[in-house]
């Protein structure tokens, strides 16, 4: 069983930046595929924005958010990031962290692969 705890989300204007962080408990988290998700209205699928494999040597990003937002991770702290940059309004939703055992990239994109979610956490971009 994995726990997932976002944090960093807020209001922030367009063209700034914002950290997400995912505290994860356990102690495999080493072992598990990272992802991060959105959702930008009720009722709206979440849909991929990044994600980062055990190692953190493969990342994986939503055209969306390629050349803006890095993701990352600190296996001795159990955390992965999301850093956004030249945050754009469209950006607004519920991030989301998940969690899933490594499985070699293979649909790493896709919400359904993934076994543990976080609350979420509320980031608005205001124009």
């Amino acid at each position: 069983q994995v726990q997932l705890v976002e944090s960093g989300g807020g209001l922030e204007q367009a063209g700034g930046s914002l950290r997400l962080s995912c505290a994860a408990s356990g102690r495999t988290f080493s072992v598990y595929d990272m992802g991060w998700f959105r959702r930008q209205a009720p009722g709206k699928a979440r849909e991929f924005v990044a994600a980062i494999s055990p190692s953190g040597g493969s990342t994986y990003y939503a055209d969306s958010g390629k050349g803006r937002f890095t993701c990352s991770r600190d296996n001795a702290k159990n955390t992965v990031y999301l850093q956004m940059n030249s945050l754009k309004p469209d950006d607004t939703a519920v991030y989301y962290c998940a969690a899933r055992p490594f499985r070699g990239g293979v649909g790493i994109m896709s919400s359904s692969t993934y076994d543990y979610w976080g609350q979420g956490t509320q980031v608005t971009v205001s124009s």
